[in-house]
């Protein structure tokens, strides 16, 4: 179209020149001893504008001709940026498509094109880490921060993840804080965070980012309740030298979180142990009464040191709403053995193989015989308990 353009003011021109000649009589006369040009005027100034034409060529080529070595440069210049970037994007593919030593060569050459060299540098950083070339990703991560400071916040958070990778924790705690330091609390970087102080086992950090977290929903409900509960059940363990202290931690406890199954168990068992016994019972009868919790409901019938008249009172009025459990009448069994109420603790390990034939049931059985001086049943349910498969 723009070819045909052009022809059409090529013709137009020529069309409106011998237009204008055959009214115009005008000429130009050049003298030069002993020559003498005469020329019509029309052609004059067409002669005189394909002159123009030539000698603008002539000096355009001479120019081109001076400049082709800064064009070659600028030249060789585009190819060079040219092959950088499509070097950092296969570097980026290939890491993604799980290719690291590509990724790395890659990533290598996109840094020395100049492209985006610090983007480069950080990609190289990663698959080297995924290569376990340890000192290589730490030139990288160098190279990174020399390359200026663009990519502040991607550096340091691909510092915090190789370093959790490597579980030092401490490490990425200590690079993520700096950075939650300086600039806003992304919920990536907080998530990376509440991994360094989980490694770093910081449950008091721990359990407040978990919170953090599970009010902007960027956590999801099954792992918000694991890091809670370990955190509390770590929290109640380092208490277990000083009962008041963990008495007054565990009152403290919102009822939910006392509910929780982990937790009280880990409060029960470290009360108990520190001669707590009231206290244990309290905690696991509180935590039973908000969520029936067959774990809770073996310790409450194992950890027993005293007070199992009161347990098994307790316990049998659970019987009613809840009949059939194996694991409820187990631990009736284990708490009238404790009480040397030998009948009543036969019969409810009796029932609680009726319902379960478990192995816990049988060794609980075959102890009991023992007591009772009969070999040959206690030998039986050893042998059933052997046999058990769980």
């Amino acid at each position: 179209m723009k070819a045909l353009f052009w022809l059409l003011v090529v013709f137009a021109c020529a069309v409106s020149l011998a237009i204008i000649g055959r009214g115009n009589d005008g000429y130009a006369l050049f003298v030069y001893p002993p020559w003498r040009v005469e020329l019509s005027l029309i052609f004059f100034f067409v002669l005189f504008a394909a002159s123009f034409g030539v000698v603008y060529a002539l000096a355009r080529l001479l120019h081109h001709t001076f400049e082709l070595p800064v064009h070659v440069r600028s030249y060789r210049e585009r190819v060079r940026a040219a092959k950088a970037r499509d070097a950092l994007l296969g570097s980026a593919q290939a890491y993604l498509e799980g290719r690291f030593a590509r990724a790395e060569s890659d990533a290598k050459q996109a840094f020395e094109g100049g492209e985006s060299r610090s983007l480069a540098a950080l990609l190289a950083a990663r698959a080297a880490h995924q290569l376990r070339a340890r000192e290589r990703r730490d030139r990288w991560l160098e190279r990174s921060a020399e390359s200026g400071d663009p990519l502040h916040v991607a550096r340091l958070v691909t510092r915090a993840e190789l370093l959790l990778e490597d579980r030092d924790y401490v490490g990425a705690r200590a690079v993520l804080r700096d950075l939650h330091g300086s600039g806003p609390k992304h919920i990536a970087t907080l998530r990376l965070l509440l991994r360094a102080e989980f490694g770093a086992r910081n449950w008091e950090e721990v359990l407040r980012l978990t919170g953090i977290l599970a009010k902007r929903d960027a956590i999801s409900p099954a792992l918000q309740d694991e890091y809670k509960s370990q955190s509390l059940a770590e929290l109640l363990a380092g208490l277990a030298h000083d009962p008041a202290a963990l008495e007054a931690r565990w009152r403290k406890l919102p009822a939910r979180d006392q509910a929780i199954p982990r937790v009280a168990a880990a409060a029960a068992l470290h009360a108990a142990a520190a001669g707590r016994a009231a206290l244990a019972r309290d905690i696991l009868e509180r935590a039973l009464a908000q969520e029936w919790s067959p774990a809770l409901v073996d310790l409450y019938g194992a950890n027993a040191t005293e007070d199992m008249r009161q347990r098994i009172e307790k316990a049998e009025r659970w019987l009613p709403e809840h009949p059939g459990d194996a694991r409820l009448l187990l631990a009736l069994g284990r708490l009238c053995v404790r009480a040397e109420l030998w009948g009543k603790a036969q019969n409810y390990l009796d029932a609680s193989l009726s319902f379960d034939p478990s192995r816990e049931s049988h060794l609980a059985l075959a102890r009991l015989f023992e007591r009772l001086e009969k070999p040959q049943d206690a030998n039986r349910h050893y042998r059933m308990a052997a046999e058990a498969k769980s």
